[in-house]
Order: C-alpha cells, then sequence, then structure tokens
C-alpha cells in the first residue's frame, strides 16, 4: 500500500503483481529456511569427512558420533519432493554462505541442547524431530547474523522472517515419518480464499481510499491530515477496508491487528493514535447505521 502511493504510475492492476510477487518472495524464504537445516547437517558431514582425512587423525576422527548427521527428520526433509522442486526451479542453495553456515552450526555444537541429544539414548524419529524444533527456536529465530545474510539476497526477506518462521516451526511439528518424501509442505495460500482475502482487501483500500481518508480527516479534527504521518493514514486506509469488507472478522481483532502493525512500521505513537481514531470512526459508523458487525 506504501509503495503505491509513492509511485508515480498509481497502476492498480501494476501494484496488485508487486503484491502477489512480495507474497511469493514470502514462501521462497519459507523453503529456504527448511533447507538451512539441511544445509547445516552437510556441513557437519563434511567435518567429519575432513576429520577422517586428516594426516594423524584421533579415535574421535575415525569414528565420530553420527547421531546428528544421521538425524531421521532431517534426512526425510532433504528427499522431500515439494522441497527438491523449489530447489530444482530456483536454484537456491546455501552454498555460497558457507562462512554462515559454520557459524551456525559451530553455536548450535556448542549448546546444551546438542550435547544433551548427541549422549541420548533416545534414536526415535520423535526425538530427532523434537532437537530440530528446539534448535529453530533458540539459533535461527532472532539471528543477526542471519537478518544479514537474508538481507543481502532479498529486500523482501527481512520483514517476513518473523512469520515465515512461525511457519517452519509448524511444518516440524507436522512431519510424520510415515509420509516419508510426500510429507505436505504449507502451501503458499491456505486455500483460493485465503488469496482472495489478500487481493480484495488490497483492492478495496485503494478503490475506497477517497472515502477512507474523509472519515479518518472527521476524527481527526485537531488535527491537519497532511500532518498525521503518512503511514499512519495508510494503516488506517487498510484497516478500515477490512472493517467495512469483510463482516465474518470481528472489529476487535481488526484494531489489534493494525494498532500491532503500526507499532511496527510507524512512530512510537502511532498505535495509539491509530487505536483512538479506528475506534472514534467505528462508533460513528455504528451511529449512522453503515456498521452492524
Amino acid at each position: 500500500m506504501y509503495a503505491y502511493y509513492q509511485n508515480g504510475s498509481k497502476n492498480l492492476d501494476s501494484a496488485e503483481k508487486e503484491l502477489f510477487f512480495s507474497l511469493s518472495k514470502a514462501y521462497d524464504l519459507y523453503n529456504y529456511l527448511l533447507m538451512l537445516m539441511v544445509a547445516l547437517t552437510n556441513y557437519a558431514q563434511k567435518r567429519v569427512d575432513a576429520g577422517k582425512a586428516k594426516l594423524a587423525p584421533t579415535s574421535e576422527d575415525l569414528s565420530p558420533n553420527m547421531k546428528f548427521i544421521e538425524n531421521k527428520f532431517v534426512a526425510q526433509l532433504e528427499v522431500n519432493k515439494q522441497l527438491l522442486e523449489f530447489i530444482s526451479n530456483q536454484k537456491k542453495t546455501w552454498d555460497n554462505d558457507q562462512e554462515f553456515v559454520k557459524e551456525l552450526y559451530d553455536k548450535i555444537t556448542a549448546s546444551d541442547l546438542y550435547k544433551e541429544y548427541m549422549a541420548s539414548s533416545d534414536s526415535s524419529y520423535e526425538a530427532d524431530r523434537e532437537l530440530w524444533r528446539k534448535l529453530y527456536k533458540s539459533f535461527v529465530f532472532n539471528n543477526d547474523s542471519l537478518d544479514q545474510v537474508l538481507e543481502d539476497q532479498s529486500l523482501y526477506w527481512n520483514d517476513d522472517k518473523e512469520i515465515v518462521d512461525t511457519f517452519v516451526l509448524k511444518t516440524i511439528k507436522r512431519f510424520e515419518e510415515s509420509k516419508g518424501a510426500s510429507q505436505p509442505l504449507l502451501p503458499e495460500f491456505k486455500d483460493d480464499e485465503d488469496q482472495e482475502f489478500a487481493r480484495r482487501l488490497f483492492r478495496r483500500t485503494i478503490l475506497n481510499g477517497d472515502y477512507y481518508r474523509h472519515l479518518i480527516s472527521d476524527n481527526t479534527r485537531n488535527w491537519d491530515l497532511d500532518r498525521v504521518a503518512f503511514m499512519d493514514v495508510v494503516i488506517m486506509q487498510c484497516a478500515l477496508a477490512e472493517i467495512l469488507s469483510f463482516p465474518n472478522i470481528p472489529i476487535s481483532v481488526s484494531l489489534n491487528e493494525y494498532v500491532e502493525i503500526a507499532k511496527l512500521y510507524s512512530t512510537a505513537k502511532s498505535g495509539s493514535f491509530i487505536n483512538g481514531t479506528l475506534d472514534g470512526i467505528v462508533n460513528q459508523l455504528k451511529k449512522e447505521g453503515k456498521l452492524t458487525k
């Protein structure tokens, strides 16, 4: 939305294509982060191979603990049909970021999580899968080095990573050994309705923009609309489009979501300002009989 208004051409069809392109990039990130677990395992194998190839290998080099490398969950992920299709189509690997992979691997192997797993006699699929759920939460979430790697690859990815992380964790929890290589990954959209929601919200926000701005202006009488942070206006437009166009979404849910968005993307005071303004608009529309949910 912000980009649409900043773009001089104001072509709605082109803007919608850009929206769905950005959503597809988020799905690329989802697959790429799944690949990271395989890349870390492959790096561990290389370390083992290098140890065995030393001129004077130690007994530990010659007989290493292979539990991490032979993790059943990662073995299943590595042959996943959907992930392999993504790799084939996108030609993406972690090969060019081996320095980061090494750094992350070293942190993992130094952790108590890793040491406890390697020492455990539990060799079940469930234990292997649970290890990666915990490792992902501990080392991939809130990782500044990873954020930098991702930012260097795509301008879209840093903003998307927080939500994509939750999708990766959900995927790990859903994996079942019995499904083998055919284990389904999460789809880009939950269903056609999910995709249509994005399109409809985007178009309604723009096409009814003058009306929404009129409502905002009426409820910020002590402010000249030009003095309100532009991002605040855009966020409130989106919120009003959702409140007025989607009767099944409770008003409180919409308000909470857009207040949170404001905290992330606008000024420090935007959350409370937007909450108060939208609350005033909602009350006005209810009194006028234009909002009944």
